[in-house]
């Protein structure tokens, strides 16, 4: 079982989100100044990520060790390691505390133990009752173990009943289920995690050094590294908690921001603190983004966030199940005909979509169809056909019309059409004769 730390790591994701979106364009000194720390402090980050990479190669040499660092941050297209994982492994846990939840773990499994018989099986190091208590506590949330008493003192076992009840086949074909999942659906991240499950299972029941079947590279990693921050806010909106975040606007130029805790030396931050309660997460296939809908704290207006811009995220107090379902039901309400997660006024649109000539196959009307979320055909012909629908603004439809290139005409509203024609007599004037 893979045991992971409890603090965050915003500044490792931050760094590894900007290496991967500019592709070895940037150099230390500007990869620095966007993340808004020192080069120092990169070159320590930079380092950590070098160290955690030499622990899963441990029988690479040295020469393989700085090529495959080199690769890291220059041709990461290259690497075919899971990074998401690879951040996973990047949290810190002291020494101590490994030692400490591996003999938990080892001792859960071999049979059920309440936590003052776990106390005596210490024989080295005599932890106190209170660090236990904790341990277990992050242990039953992550889901290793469970409680299986109902009345006090509680009595805790190791959590493996489905892949212990499973044939080798059974297990063989689980773990191939969840690698082709996790690569091709989302969200994806807790197929990672359960294929990290599965795997180390299965080194340890079978002896197998590779259980993999199939091949992948997903070329968004970006995407991926921003998904394990929506699924801690789909955790908090279950719970109906209040977090708190630093917000970094995508207009800002830097990602994330050092702290100080010098105070002769301390600084306001670029990233502005944010309370509120999430309400919804969004995601835009368009552009494979991630959105926070939530409600600001204290009376506070409806807010969109990009989850890419959220570091420092904490949960806070929970709110009651009255309040929290009527924002929502109002957050819904708002939202109700956005393309994506617009508030703003309802407007009409109607599109002329051109059938593609000398085919009788119309590809056009079957993606319009299969992407045009509440919209209706109101006219159709063998040439063309008339789709309207009915949306918060025209701004977030605006990139999808706009894909069809010539095959789409812009009937209504008249400020959308008077807008494509001006972008079309922009791109007509860069393709005039020299």
């Amino acid at each position: 079982m893979s045991v992971m730390a409890r603090e965050s790591f915003d500044k490792e994701l931050q760094l590894l989100r900007l290496l991967f979106l500019t592709a070895g364009a940037y150099n230390r000194q500007q990869l620095a100044e966007r993340l808004g720390i020192s080069v120092h402090t990169l070159d320590k980050t930079m380092k950590k990520l070098k160290d955690i990479q030499s622990t899963f190669y441990q029988h690479v040499g040295d020469e393989e060790k700085k090529e495959y660092y080199t690769q890291l941050r220059y041709n990461y297209f290259e690497v075919t390691d899971n990074f998401l994982m690879f951040l996973y492994h990047a949290k810190s846990l002291k020494d101590s505390e490994v030692e400490r939840l591996s003999h938990i773990l080892e001792k859960l499994k071999q049979q059920p133990l309440s936590i003052k018989e776990l106390l005596e099986t210490f024989v080295d190091t005599e932890p106190d009752e209170k660090t236990i208590r904790q341990d277990m506590k992050y242990l039953e949330e992550i889901g290793v173990i469970k409680n299986v008493s109902e009345v006090r003192p509680y009595v805790y076992q190791f959590d493996d009943e489905l892949l212990d009840s499973l044939t080798d086949d059974e297990l063989l074909d689980l773990y191939d289920f969840i690698d082709f999942m996790a690569n091709t659906q989302l969200p994806a991240v807790p197929g990672y995690l359960l294929q990290e499950k599965v795997k180390r299972y299965l080194k340890h029941r079978l002896k197998l050094t590779d259980a993999s079947a199939f091949l992948y590279k997903y070329h968004f990693v970006s995407r991926i590294l921003d998904e394990y921050q929506a699924l801690l806010l789909t955790e908090a909106i279950r719970q109906r908690k209040i977090v708190e975040f630093h917000y970094y606007t995508p207009k800002r130029r830097k990602f994330y921001d050092s702290q100080n805790t010098n105070p002769t030396f301390q600084r306001d931050t670029t990233g502005q603190h944010q309370k509120a309660i999430p309400l919804r997460v969004i995601f835009d296939h368009q552009y494979g983004r991630w959105y926070l809908l939530a409600q600001g704290c204290g009376n506070g207006p409806l807010r969109k966030y990009r989850v890419e811009g959220m570091t420092k995220l904490v949960t806070g107090k929970s709110v009651t199940p009255e309040i929290f379902t009527s924002l929502q039901a109002s957050a819904d309400e708002r939202i109700a005909h956005s393309w994506l997660i617009d508030t703003g006024k309802l407007v009409t649109v109607r599109l002329r979509f051109f059938q593609p000539r000398d085919t009788p196959h119309s590809f056009i009307q079957e993606r319009v169809e299969a992407q045009g979320q509440w919209g209706i055909v109101t006219e159709e012909s063998r040439e063309s056909f008339v789709y309207e629908i009915n949306v918060n603004s025209t701004m977030e439809i605006t990139p999808w019309i706009r894909s069809f290139g010539s095959s789409v005409e812009v009937l209504e509203p008249l400020f959308l059409r008077k807008q494509f024609q001006k972008e079309w007599e922009e791109l007509l004037a860069y393709y005039e004769s020299v």
